[in-house]
């Protein structure tokens, strides 16, 4: 990894490669389940089937792919595009300036933050929460792009697995966003054969702290990530009582610059509530999870954080900015309507 200029984070390879073996794992589930459950016709050709369970991009971080999408694909003849190898390589750059830009940058100033939750200010608190909100994504969605970028080079197309889940203006709208294809195979594979939300209100509750739980220890065997899952839950409950759940559909702000003030807010409280709960996923234990909360509400939240660093924070903002302009778009870099000169001098501003 360093060889190919990758930081290499010990946290983030504790996380990332056991779901990278657990991505696996779905991936081969779904086709015997959708066999067993005769969705679709056992694949006879093992050449076909040993491509589609080997398939390198989507390996270590996904998305989790489903037969009846990725075989077809497989199976078909393909010829070289030279757009989709264009559109490949713009996705696959802006996947590594996620990763190795921003949340390789965010990765240090994190472990230093909840390494001394004791010691920091406050406001050093805070500003790690807020950071490892950006350093995940970076690291998830960026790995992500990656796959879906390198997958069309060879002319397949992936499932799109992160569609600008910090825009979203409640807890349900961003679990429509975050890791699409893990939050659709919960769904599929276990949500609606639980019942889903029939059977009453009994029924939605259990189902969806099942569904949420399950999250969080498919991400790790400690209790953090269980806490983490049940409190994504705590707060997706209110929607979903209130049948409040399906309202966010559309993509926020549509054909404006900037969102309403309504919008700004849910946006940033939806943020904020995310943010608190990585909190748990963070932590290496739930003590130190609680006393990094606590630590975060003391009159030193108010004191400029000593850890702020404002080309990263330069850098942060580019991206969202970036991605805010293209969020009606599969990714965030995704300017091919725009002219040559101006594609040229972004994509060397990226890679640089």
């Amino acid at each position: 990894l360093r060889s190919l200029g990758f930081t290499v984070n010990i946290w983030t390879l504790k996380v990332i490669l056991p779901v990278g073996i657990s991505f696996y794992t779905f991936h081969g589930l779904s086709y015997v389940i959708d066999i067993y459950k005769k969705r679709i016709p056992a694949e006879r050709n093992y050449v076909d089937y040993a491509v589609f369970v080997s398939y390198f991009p989507l390996l270590v971080a996904g998305p989790i792919e489903r037969a009846t999408h990725l075989l077809p694909q497989i199976q078909r003849k393909r010829a070289f595009d030279y757009k989709k190898a264009k559109d490949g390589i713009a996705q696959m750059l802006w996947g590594f300036f996620k990763k190795m830009v921003i949340a390789d940058n965010c990765a240090p100033i994190v472990n230093e933050i909840f390494s001394n939750t004791g010691t920091e200010s406050a406001s050093n608190l805070a500003l790690g929460a807020i950071l490892f909100a950006f350093q995940i994504y970076g690291d998830f969605s960026g790995y992500s792009d990656i796959a879906l970028g390198t997958s069309r080079l060879f002319g397949i197309e992936l499932l799109k697995n992160f569609s600008y889940p910090y825009f979203s203006r409640d807890i349900a709208e961003f679990w429509r966003r975050w890791h699409i294809s893990l939050s659709s195979w919960f769904r599929d594979y276990l949500y609606i054969p639980l019942g889903g939300s029939k059977g009453g209100l009994w029924m939605k509750v259990r189902n969806t702290f099942i569904i949420f739980l399950v999250s969080g220890f498919w991400h790790g065997a400690n209790w953090t990530f269980i806490i983490w899952g049940g409190l994504n839950a705590v707060f997706f409950l209110p929607l979903l009582l209130a049948k409040k759940n399906r309202e966010n559909l559309e993509v926020v702000a549509v054909g404006k610059l900037i969102p309403s003030f309504r919008e700004t807010f849910s946006i940033m409280f939806t943020f904020l509530l995310t943010c608190f709960a990585w909190i748990f996923f963070r932590a290496e234990s739930v003590s130190s999870a609680i006393q990094y909360i606590q630590g975060i509400f003391s009159k030193s939240l108010f004191v400029f954080p000593t850890e702020f660093r404002p080309v990263l924070a330069g850098l942060i903002i580019i991206m969202l900015v970036t991605e805010w302009l293209n969020r009606t778009q599969d990714y965030g870099l995704r300017i091919h309507n725009q002219k040559p000169m101006i594609q040229a001098i972004i994509y060397i501003f990226v890679a640089y």
